[in-house]
Parts: structure tokens; C-alpha cells; sequence
């Protein structure tokens, strides 16, 4: 049986080696799994402390996907075994795939991701640290967890508020599609080059003449791909959100959630990219667009390790008392795409529900993510 990870080490220059991780369940569409996790974690902390290695590149499997989210369906069949319980699988999955987030953003050295294809969910929050974030002219990117009960995680609490005014509200609500272009303009994404230059950017990187300064190098990895991009750049597809991006705004001006769902669901705009949006939000979970809207109020006020805590807390409530095991089933398992959720609507869900949420089960010693950042 294949391996669900694959590593390679490439010769540069100077004694040097690049680092090369592929995600290898390209049936899956590189879901993320515990198993990759688990290898890949390690791996990155070798490499960090290695000396002959310069940098690293991560990369998925195939032509289709780079990572369409996390492999979520073992935690299904955990969550209905035992019905609102806070079971090992989910605590697990969950706080090893946030502790590879973080060390991801914190990695030392030059970390390219080639986000091309399919970029969701836990895809997101692997490429969403790395130094160096490629998109393509196929990347398609997208935090869908509206449509299965979750949220927005793998530090969108951090990263959505990076972005400009109304937008990370929008996309959390409405799992819309982003392209390159949208990437760019939303700081998801730095270098925008052709799927067909990737064998390029890898023997570049085999012929920088890597030094002990990770400043420069660093720079030497974005002159390369600034290089690539210039050169590429008429490839770009046209904008989806900056084109939309005073009519998001208005819509996401309300002043609770109730009034920005309204707004958004009662647009009559028929661009097609507003349509599919409306229409995710129509059939979404009504307790995740309560969840978007409070970690969104949060999030400017926790640094990045603070975030991932509490989206620990968020995601195992989720599973516990939550939406998370119905949506799975709708989508993944029977797929009929009927998911009955607990709420009718975002104006039936009440604020001591949510405050739930976003109540640790675990004291602040206890909890999985305590000593991360430290």
C-alpha cells in the first residue's frame, strides 16, 4: 500500500537540500488524514533544525487538489458511536492538525506551498502559514464548514480578519469560491505563477545560492517566484471578490448576524458567483453563522496560538453538541444533501447556545493546546 505522505530531499547548492512533501491520497483529493498529520509534524521539525536544508516545498498528489480538507469521515463514525461525547478521535484530529498548523506559521525557514487545484478547509490552514503561498491559474479555494456543521478553523479566526473589511464575514458565511486573483486580494496567497512553471520553481530553487541568513534567504526564494510571476501574470483569472467587494461590504454592515444573513439572502444580483454564495448560505448551518460571527468579534483581540485554542474548544463542541456529525452525514455518508440541522434559522439560535460554544471543556491547564506557542 502506498504511503498517505510522501518525502523527498532534492541537491541544491552549497551542500544544501530542498525538502519535498507530497500528499498522497489524491483519491481523496489529498484530504487531510491523522496519518499524514502524524508524519508530517515530525518531519517538518527535523527539517527546521537540519542544517543542509534550505527550504521546503508542500505540495498534493495529482492535478486536481493540493488539499480539499480534512479526512473528517472517521471522526463521523466516532461522533455516532457515541453521541455527545467528547471522543478521543475528535480532540486528537483536531489539536495534532492545529499544532502542524502553527508549526507551519512559525517554520524557520523559506516553506513554499504549491496551492494548486483544489485548496479547502484543512488545505487552508496548511498553506496559510507557509512563507512563501502559490496559487495557479486551477486554484480554487474555499472555508465551505458552513455545509457540514463546523466552521471556519485552521486559524480563519486569525487569518479571515486579515482581510479587507467584510470580507472574511462573507466568505465564512457563505463558503464562496476564490480564485488566484481573489487569493492575492485577500492575502491568502503571495506569488501568482502557471501550473506549468512548478518543474521550474524547483530546479530555481536547486540553483539559489542558499547562505545561513533565513532573511535572506527568504528573499532570494520570493525574487525567484517574483521572477516566475511577472512573467506569468497575464495567465490570472479575473477578480470574484474585489469586483464585488463594495456590495460585500454593504451587506456585511450589519450589526448582528441576524441583520448581515438577511442582507446577503435577500441580494438580487444574479452574477453567478453571488448566486452559489446565497445559496450556501440558504441551506447552511444556522449555528455556524452564529460561530463566524462571535470568532470573528474575537479574533482581533488573540494572537495566533490563542486563536487555535479556541478553535479547539469550538471544533470539539461542534462534534459534541453541535451540527458537525448531521452535516458529515449529509454531505459525506448518505449524501443526500438533506442535512437537518438543529435550528430552522440563524434567528432561532439563541446566545446562551452559542456561549456554550465557545466554553472550554477542559481548564486552561488542561487543555490540549496549553503550552502551544511557548
Amino acid at each position: 500500500m502506498d504511503s498517505v505522505i510522501l518525502f523527498d530531499e532534492l541537491e541544491a547548492n552549497h551542500g544544501k537540500r530542498i525538502g519535498v512533501v507530497t500528499l498522497n491520497s489524491e483519491k481523496s483529493l489529498n484530504a487531510l488524514s491523522l496519518p499524514m498529520i502524524q508524519e508530517l509534524l515530525p518531519r517538518l521539525q527535523h527539517w527546521a533544525d537540519a542544517d543542509d536544508i534550505a527550504c521546503v516545498v508542500l505540495q498534493g498528489a495529482g492535478d486536481k487538489a493540493f488539499c480539499a480538507g480534512g479526512d473528517i469521515v472517521a471522526m463521523y463514525h466516532a461522533m455516532k458511536a457515541q453521541p455527545g461525547v467528547l471522543v478521543d478521535e475528535v480532540a486528537d484530529f483536531f489539536s495534532q492538525e492545529y499544532r502542524l498548523d502553527y508549526a507551519i506559521h512559525t517554520f524557520p525557514k523559506p516553506l513554499l506551498v504549491w496551492g494548486h487545484g483544489i485548496v479547502m478547509g484543512g488545505g487552508m490552514g496548511l498553506m496559510n502559514g507557509a512563507s512563501h503561498r502559490i496559487v495557479t491559474e486551477r486554484s480554487l479555494l474555499a472555508m465551505p464548514e458552513i455545509t457540514i456543521g463546523l466552521y471556519p478553523d485552521v486559524g480563519a479566526t486569525y487569518f479571515l480578519n486579515q482581510m479587507p473589511t467584510g470580507c472574511g464575514l462573507f466568505l465564512g458565511l457563505t463558503g464562496a469560491h476564490m480564485n488566484a486573483t481573489d487569493a492575492l486580494f485577500l492575502k491568502l496567497a503571495d506569488h501568482f505563477v502557471a501550473s506549468s512553471s512548478y518543474a521550474e520553481i524547483l530546479s530555481g530553487l536547486q540553483a539559489i545560492q542558499w547562505g545561513d541568513t533565513a532573511a535572506l534567504n527568504h528573499q532570494k526564494v520570493t525574487d525567484l517566484l517574483n521572477q516566475i510571476s511577472a512573467r506569468d501574470g497575464s495567465q490570472r483569472p479575473e477578480s470574484q471578490v474585489e469586483a464585488h467587494l463594495p456590495l460585500i461590504q454593504k451587506l456585511t454592515s450589519g450589526s448582528d448576524i441576524e441583520t448581515v444573513v438577511s442582507a446577503i439572502l435577500s441580494n438580487t444580483d444574479e452574477h453567478p458567483w453571488l448566486v452559489r454564495a446565497r445559496t450556501t448560505l440558504a441551506g447552511g448551518c444556522p449555528i455556524t453563522a452564529h460561530i463566524v460571527w462571535n470568532q470573528l468579534q474575537h479574533g482581533p483581540d488573540l494572537n495566533l496560538a490563542d486563536c487555535f485554542r479556541l478553535e479547539l474548544t469550538l471544533s470539539v463542541n461542534c462534534a459534541v453538541r453541535g451540527d458537525f456529525a448531521e452535516g458529515i452525514r449529509a454531505l459525506l455518508i448518505d449524501k443526500d444533501k438533506q442535512p437537518k440541522w438543529q435550528h430552522a434559522s440563524v434567528n432561532d439560535v439563541d446566545a446562551e447556545t452559542i456561549d456554550e460554544f465557545f466554553t472550554s471543556p477542559w481548564g486552561a491547564a488542561e487543555h490540549p493546546l496549553a503550552n502551544l506557542g511557548q
